[in-house]
């Protein structure tokens, strides 16, 4: 049995760093925010094991792999060509792409882009949605849940590198291990809206017991590598938003054509209070992407940590609808 191994490719201009192991077909796990490839700590050797080449890579912006400074190094369509330059380091015309949160978004606009090089999506969390024709995303958000909601409050970059953005200085007054204890430990299901005047961090709690699905080795494993990175590439993820909004223009009314299975926890974040639920059982999500199959499991919103084997298992039964040989 091999174990998992670590490198740093080159790909579309930045060094990527690597967990991987396994041969056989290619599949990509993406991990979301704030986390590493070590997210996906369950489900690299399991899958390896069962006849996969897995790679998990830490994403632009992440752990070790490279962060350039500005928000405008971060949209979509860098971070498909990241992608894309990993998938001719292996030289593999293709792969299988499982995504969660803002993975899953990568995964979403791989297949939408460069459906040639997606076998199958496997996406948690995030489903894809709509292009609206009217309206920048962050500027809806804002009507809609107003100036203290997270991704409103992640907006406001720093000038240069004088001085942090807004969330950078906030997150400053915690250690690293209370900031991580504060996302990934997060069971709200309702909206993170920060009331008026307090930082969103600040509005988290941070738990004083863990849970049974993490240790706290494993949460100094992320504290250690955001205290060496810090939190600037992730937070450019959503400074980049609206400009995503303007570049996928050309892309409005496009579906996803490529096979998928998406998977959310029904005590996830906004999941009953945003309509979340009924539009990933509806017709609108289906008809967007006609190949879909939908999950709905028993958990919060770091699923394939809280609940390892269940998300381990419905990743797996999705691969062995496919043959080896395809």
């Amino acid at each position: 049995m091999s174990e998992v191994t670590h490198q740093r490719v080159k790909t579309n201009g930045i060094w990527m760093h690597l967990a991987e192991q396994g041969t056989g077909p290619l599949v990509l796990l993406l991990h979301g925010f704030p986390e590493l490839w070590f997210s996906w700590r369950h489900q690299i050797t399991y899958l390896a094991n069962h006849g996969y080449h897995v790679v998990a890579p830490d994403l632009r912006g992440y752990g070790d792999t490279d962060s350039p400074l500005s928000h405008t190094s971060y949209t979509v369509h860098h971070l498909v060509g990241d992608l894309i330059g990993l998938l001719d380091h292996f030289n593999e015309p293709q792969a299988f792409v499982v995504g969660h949160d803002w993975g899953a978004v990568v995964a979403w606009h791989m297949g939408l882009f460069r459906p040639d090089r997606v076998k199958g999506i496997v996406n948690f969390r995030v489903p894809f949605l709509a292009r609206s024709p009217d309206i920048r995303p962050v500027d809806s958000m804002r009507q809609i849940f107003g100036d203290g909601f997270y991704i409103c409050q992640f907006q406001f970059a720093g000038w240069l590198e004088k001085e942090p953005g807004r969330a950078e200085g906030a997150f400053a007054r915690y250690d690293y291990v209370a900031v991580m204890k504060k996302f990934l430990l997060l069971n709200k299901t309702d909206n993170l809206i920060a009331p008026p005047g307090m930082e969103i961090i600040d509005y988290l709690e941070t738990p004083s017991v863990l849970p049974p699905w993490i240790t706290e080795e494993e949460l100094q494993v992320y504290a250690d590598k955001f205290q060496e990175s810090g939190f600037t590439g992730p937070l450019n993820y959503y400074r980049a938003m609206n400009l995503n909004w303007e570049l996928l223009a050309p892309w409005e009314g496009s579906k996803i054509t490529v096979p998928s299975k998406f998977i959310i926890g029904s005590k996830d974040i906004g999941f009953e209070a945003n309509g979340t639920k009924e539009y990933v059982l509806g017709e609108i999500f289906k008809s967007l992407v006609p190949n879909l199959e939908v999950v709905i499991l028993d958990g919060h919103h770091f699923i394939q940590q809280e609940k390892p084997q269940e998300a381990t298992n419905e990743i797996f039964s999705f691969l062995c609808k496919f043959s080896v040989n395809q």
